[in-house]
């Protein structure tokens, strides 16, 4: 069963399926606008994606126990993120056959409060499904990347946090 998930992705995706699982998944402190907007240019590049659905998660300034949060520091299983990514980029390429390309960046260093950690970015042939596969797959990263963050407050205590 699992060689035929394989070959049914394969021929689904074409050539192109190798593309959408490379990349470059972690990137050293926030995700500049610069950033974001290449990878955005190499996805409207494509003419075959009517929908193209974009997630920037930023960090908030939350307060807890009137503790303002300055920053988190973003600390990842480098090795294997690639291979959870892979991961996660299977199960919403097998749930949505219009999406046409998947990428997701993580910041790991230190972020500011209002600085962009994560990006997701999903076209697909149609609207509905590049919407609903961006949703899918950033509810993925947050229950299984292998990132954890360090919230830290501007009193310079902290505490880490786990992804809900």
């Amino acid at each position: 069963m699992k060689w035929h998930f394989c070959l049914r992705l394969q021929v689904d995706k074409g050539p192109n399926f190798y593309k959408t699982m490379a990349g470059n998944y972690l990137i050293d402190g926030p995700l500049t606008s610069s950033v974001v907007n290449s990878f955005m240019a190499k996805m409207s590049a494509t003419t075959d994606a009517g929908g193209l659905s974009v997630f920037l998660g930023q960090v908030r300034a939350d307060v807890e126990n009137g503790k303002r949060v300055k920053a988190i520091e973003y600390s990842a299983y480098e090795s294997m993120v690639k291979a959870e990514i892979d991961k996660i980029k299977i199960a919403v390429l097998f749930e949505f056959d219009d999406v046409k390309y998947i990428r997701i960046v993580h910041s790991t260093g230190i972020v500011k409060a209002g600085e962009i950690s994560l990006a997701v970015m999903v076209s697909a042939g149609h609207r509905k499904q590049a919407m609903q596969a961006c949703s899918m797959t950033v509810e993925l990263v947050k229950e299984k990347l292998p990132v954890w963050k360090k919230e830290i407050f501007e009193d310079d205590s902290h505490v880490w946090r786990e992804n809900k």
